[in-house]
Formats: C-alpha cells, sequence, structure tokens
C-alpha cells in the first residue's frame, strides 16, 4: 500500500509543480507584454504631448494666418476699390485726351498751314525788297554815271534806308540867298530828269535845306522855311514843267535848318547844310501789298 501512495504523490507532485510552471512563465510574458505596452503607451503619451503642441502651435499659426488673410482681404478690397476708380478716371481721361489731342493735332495742322503761308508771304517780301534794293544800287549807278562831271561842284549819290540821296549844294544850284535856279544847275537837274524818264517807278521828294544863319534882306522871304521851301518847289518846277517828269511822281519840301549834315558853326558846316536833297524811293506797292496781307 505504502508502495503504491508513493508514487501517486510522487506522480501528484510532479503535476502540481507543472502546473506551478505554466502560469509563471505566463506571468513573465505577460508582465513584459504589459511592459512593452507601458513603454508603447509612454511613447504615446510623448506623442500625444508632442502632437497637442504641434496643433496648439499651429493653431496659432493658423489664426496668424487667418488674420493676415483677413488683413490683406481688407487691402485687396480697398486695392480693388483704388484701381476701379483709377480705371474710371483713366477712361475719362483717354476720353478726353482723345478729343483734347484731336483738337490740339488740328491746331497744329493750322498753325503749320499759317507758318506754311507766313514763310511763302515772307519769301515774297524778301524777293521783293532784294529787288527794291538792286533797283536801287542800279539807280545809284546810273545816276553816279550821268552826274560824274558835277561831282567837284559839290554833288553827291548815295544810299541809305533803301533810298537814293542825290545832294546838291546850294553853290551848284543857286546864287546866294537867291531861289532862281542857275544855269550849271539846270545842266546837273537836266541830267539828272533824263536818268529819271527812264526809271517811271522811282518816287522823287525834293528836300530845300539851309544852314543856321538867320534871313535878311531878301524880300517876301521871311525866314529859312521860307527859303527852304521856295528852292526845293524851284527844282520841282524845272524837273515837272521844263524836264517833263510826272508831277505825280514828285513833292516838294522845306526842312528850313532842322536836319543839317554838319553841325559845327563854320562856314565850310554852313556851306555843306545848305543843300537840296532829291530822294529817289522805289514805289514799294507789291511790298506794301504783302505787307497788308500779312496784318489782315
Amino acid at each position: 500500500m505504502k508502495k503504491l501512495i508513493s508514487p501517486l504523490l510522487l506522480l501528484l507532485g510532479v503535476v502540481l509543480m507543472a502546473s506551478c510552471v505554466v502560469p509563471k512563465k505566463k506571468f513573465l510574458a505577460m508582465q513584459h507584454e504589459r511592459d512593452s505596452l507601458q513603454n508603447g503607451l509612454n511613447i504615446a503619451n510623448i506623442k500625444i504631448d508632442s502632437l497637442t503642441k504641434a496643433i496648439a502651435f499651429h493653431r496659432d499659426t493658423i489664426n496668424d494666418l487667418r488674420q493676415q488673410v483677413t488683413s490683406l482681404t481688407s487691402r485687396l478690397n480697398n486695392l480693388q476699390e483704388q484701381y476701379n476708380t483709377l480705371s474710371d478716371n483713366y477712361k475719362q481721361l483717354r476720353s478726353n485726351s482723345t478729343d483734347e489731342i484731336k483738337k490740339l493735332i488740328k491746331d497744329l495742322e493750322n498753325a503749320q498751314a499759317n507758318l506754311a503761308a507766313r514763310e511763302k508771304r515772307l519769301q515774297e517780301v524778301e524777293d521783293a525788297m532784294a529787288r527794291r534794293d538792286a533797283a536801287v544800287k542800279a539807280l545809284r549807278d546810273k545816276l553816279q554815271n550821268a552826274l560824274l562831271g558835277f561831282n567837284k561842284s559839290g554833288l553827291t549819290v548815295n544810299i541809305k534806308d533803301g533810298k537814293v540821296y542825290v545832294s546838291l549844294t546850294d553853290k551848284l544850284l543857286f546864287s546866294s540867298g537867291s531861289i532862281e535856279i542857275d544855269e550849271r544847275g539846270k545842266e546837273a537837274l537836266t541830267e539828272l530828269a533824263k536818268v529819271l524818264q527812264t526809271q517811271s517807278d522811282i518816287n522823287i521828294l525834293v528836300e530845300g535845306h539851309t544852314d543856321n544863319m538867320k534871313v535878311s534882306n531878301l524880300g517876301q522871304i521871311k525866314d529859312n522855311w521860307d527859303l527852304s521851301v521856295l528852292r526845293s518847289t524851284a527844282v520841282v518846277r524845272f524837273l515837272t514843267e521844263t524836264q517833263k517828269l510826272d508831277p505825280l511822281r514828285v513833292t516838294a519840301s522845306g526842312r528850313g535848318e532842322i536836319l543839317p549834315v554838319e553841325k559845327m558853326n563854320t562856314a565850310d558846316s554852313r556851306s555843306k547844310n545848305r543843300r537840296i536833297e532829291i530822294i529817289l524811293t522805289p514805289k514799294l506797292d507789291v511790298l506794301y501789298n504783302l505787307l497788308n496781307e500779312d496784318l489782315k
């Protein structure tokens, strides 16, 4: 009996030992798994903390971005309004500018046309003046040649202000205190008339000049004005009545003593001041017409 119990006890002990061994392994395995899960949980918690922080950071960033978007949207709206205003102004300005430009172009075209017309007119005037100057020089040359023999008697021919001045001292034309032309003076005026008869487009002004000495013992001649006018009239009569120049071309004028050529009060200066000046001017009808048309 004792022999039979012993094996049973032995068997029971083995079974109990086996049953004790298996749960311990499971326990260890479970403990290991628990530790592993704890580590995983810790890591997960760390990640959760990190993500929470990241989410909080990004939430702030998102809020900042939203505020920036709101601000930018507001600025964009303002800019859009400004753009619309500028666009409207530009369209209106462009419309107005187009009209103004058209008007300016038309004004410019008119100004250019007027300028061209004025340039043409100016050229015509310059041509007329050139013809006048050429005519004046040609007339001077003819008179100088025709009156060459009287140069020593106090006759001069000059051009001044586009006119020919034939100056004859009183000793060539008149005796002292006389208003009657002497023979030598008539010869000079005859040669002058021959040239003027071929120059129908020349106007003739005869000016009498005296010195500054007072007139005395000359009968009806009261003063230097009378003397200058009467001597001028005598020359005009000779040119028109004797030499048959057209009276419409000839004018008599007396200037007395007021336009001396010499201001020294000497005998020689007074002699030069006593003179007849025959001023020859080309008819400037064409030139005057051109200038008058310019003034219209």
